[in-house]
């Protein structure tokens, strides 16, 4: 489970609402949330997160949680494969440092270093893609 799945399942049961009663209030599918929870996806936009923190008087901030919005901003910039690639990415670094002693400004620093190397990287792969025909034949 992710950060985000946790503290939105424990912040709607503290809430006192189903996961139908969070999706009316937030504008989103009962699958959406019930895949939120699970841990299976990530809203695909920081305007999801906003309204699934309202509806839940919490904070988009603490929803996310120190990886979320990158993996959220992935998704808005280049979609669902995008946003399981940054995911996994976030999920292996988070792994290095579970033992380390970085601080918090050293580790947000890494992680937005990698997220920027990620988006540099992928722009320069586009610029060596083939590129799509668009005329209409």
């Amino acid at each position: 489970m992710t950060q985000l799945s946790e503290r939105l399942k424990e912040k709607r049961i503290e809430a006192g609402l189903s996961q139908t009663e969070l999706a009316n209030c937030a504008g989103v599918h009962l699958r959406s949330v019930q895949n939120y929870e699970s841990g299976k996806r990530y809203p695909n936009s920081l305007v999801i997160v906003l309204r699934l923190a309202s509806a839940l008087n919490t904070t988009t901030e603490y929803l996310l949680g120190e990886e979320g919005g990158y993996i959220v901003e992935a998704g808005e910039k280049g979609g669902y494969t995008e946003q399981k690639e940054i995911k996994k990415l976030v999920s292996e670094v988070a792994g290095l440092f579970a033992g380390g002693k970085l601080s918090d400004e050293d580790r947000d620093a890494a992680m937005q270093a990698l997220s920027e190397a990620y988006w540099i990287a992928k722009n320069d792969c586009r610029k060596y893609s083939p590129k799509k025909n668009t005329e209409d034949k």
